[in-house]
C-alpha cells in the first residue's frame, strides 16, 4: 500500500501506527519502518522485519519540543541544541524515562530523541497520538531507503505501507549526539555538522567510532555504530585519490572480474570499459549524501561482483559521507 501526503491518507496510515501495525515514513534524512514507540510487539515487529540485531538501539521521533521531557531527562545541552537545529535531522541521547520499553533502547538506560523537519513526519506523529520509533527503512546492513520505491523492494511484503513523501533532500541518516556524560560527543555524523554543534556548545567530542570500528565487545549507544552498515551484495572497496590514480588501481586489481565504479561527476571518462556511475561532483558532499544510497542500489540490482568506490575525506557534511562509505566498505579504505 502507497499512502500519498493528503490528510486523508495520513489519517489512515495513522491509524494503522495506532493499531501496532508497520508503516514506512519519510524524512527528511532517509525513510523510516516506524511503529508506535511505546507498543512494545510493535516495536518488537521492526527489528523482526528488517533483520536487526536487538543491541541496536532505535530513535524515537517526536513532534514537539516538549516531549523532550515526556520521554527523557533533558538537561540544558539538549535545549540549547533543540533551539538551534530542530525540527531538523539531529538526534540526542538522553537518559530514558520508564515510558520507553526497553526494547526501544536495547536495554539501555538512555532513549535517542529526534523531532524530523519532514512535514509528512510531524503529521503521522501527529495524528497517531504516539511518537514513532523509526530506524531507516531497509534490510539490516544494506543501503537506507531514500524513496517510497526502496521502501518497497525492501518491505513490499512486512508492512502495512509506506507513506510517499518524496525522494528524502538529506540521503544520510541523522546527525547523533550523546548528552550522557560530562561533555557532549557526537557518535554519528550527519548534515548537523560537529562545527555547526561547536557553535552552541564548543566541548563537543567526535567519537573515534566515527572513522574506526567499534570494538565487537563495546556497548552500543547510537544506531550505524556496531554492526556492518550501508553495504551492498558485491564486496566493496573505497579508494581515495585521483581519478588518474583510481583508475590505474583498478586496471591493475580487477582480475577481469565484473566490477562497478562509483566515482564522481565529470570524471566517467577514466573509467571507460568499467560500469560507472557518479554520485555527485567532487568536493560537494552535500550532493554526494544526497545521492549515495540510491546509487549503491542501482549497484545492488546490476549482479557486480566488486565495486570501486573514489571517495574522499572531508569535513562537515563531508565526514558523514566519508562514516558511511567507511561503513558500507567494510572499512576496506584505501588511499592511492
Amino acid at each position: 500500500m502507497i499512502w500519498n501526503d493528503s490528510e486523508a491518507d495520513l489519517r489512515l496510515a495513522a491509524e494503522q501506527l495506532r493499531q501496532g501495525k508497520l508503516v514506512a515514513i519519510p524524512t527528511e534524512t532517509v525513510y523510516g519502518l516506524g511503529a508506535n514507540a511505546l507498543d512494545e510487539k510493535a516495536v518488537a515487529s521492526i527489528f523482526r522485519a528488517k533483520g536487526r540485531p536487538t543491541d541496536n538501539p532505535l530513535i524515537v521521533h517526536i513532534a514537539d519540543v516538549n516531549d523532550l521531557k515526556t520521554y527523557a531527562e533533558p538537561n540544558e545541552w539538549a535545549y540549547l541544541l533543540a533551539e538551534r537545529f530542530w525540527p531538523g535531522p539531529l538526534t540526542m541521547i538522553l537518559p530514558k524515562k520508564d515510558v520507553i520499553p526497553n526494547i526501544v533502547s536495547a536495554g539501555l538506560d538512555s532513549v535517542a530523541l529526534r523531532f524530523p523537519a519532514h512535514p509528512v513526519a510531524q503529521a503521522l506523529i501527529r495524528y497517531s497520538g504516539c511518537p514513532i520509533a523509526a530506524p531507516s527503512a531497509n534490510i539490516s546492513g544494506k543501503p537506507s531507503g531514500t524513496t517510497a520505491e526502496h521502501v518497497l523492494h525492501d518491505f513490499k511484503d512486512s508492512i502495512s505501507g509506506v507513506v510517499d513523501g518524496g525522494r528524502c533532500a538529506c540521503g544520510l541518516e541523522s546527525t547523533v549526539v550523546s548528552l550522557l556524560g560530562d561533555h557532549p560527543v557526537l557518535l554519528r555524523p550527519g548534515f548537523i555538522t560537529p562545527e555547526q554543534i561547536r557553535e552552541v556548545i564548543p566541548s563537543l567530542t567526535v567519537a573515534r567510532a566515527v572513522e574506526e570500528e567499534l570494538p565487537k565487545d563495546e556497548t552500543v549507544l547510537s544506531p550505524g555504530l556496531a554492526h556492518k552498515h550501508y553495504a551492498p551484495n558485491a564486496e566493496t572497496v573505497g579508494l581515495i585519490g585521483d581519478a588518474k590514480s583510481v583508475s590505474e588501481y583498478i586496471r591493475q586489481h580487477s582480475d577481469g572480474e565484473s566490477c562497478a565504479v562509483m566515482c564522481f561527476d565529470g570524471e566517467e571518462g577514466y573509467f571507460a570499459g568499467d560500469t560507472v556511475l557518479s554520485y555527485g561532483r567532487r568536493g560537494n558532499s552535500a550532493e554526494q549524501g544526497e545521492r549515495l544510497f540510491s546509487t549503491l542500489r542501482q549497484l545492488d540490482e546490476m549482479n557486480i561482483s566488486r565495486i570501486y568506490i573514489n571517495a574522499e575525506y572531508g569535513e562537515g557534511v563531508g565526514l558523514a559521507v566519508y562514516n558511511r562509505l567507511l561503513r558500507s566498505c567494510g572499512f576496506r579504505m584505501i588511499r592511492v
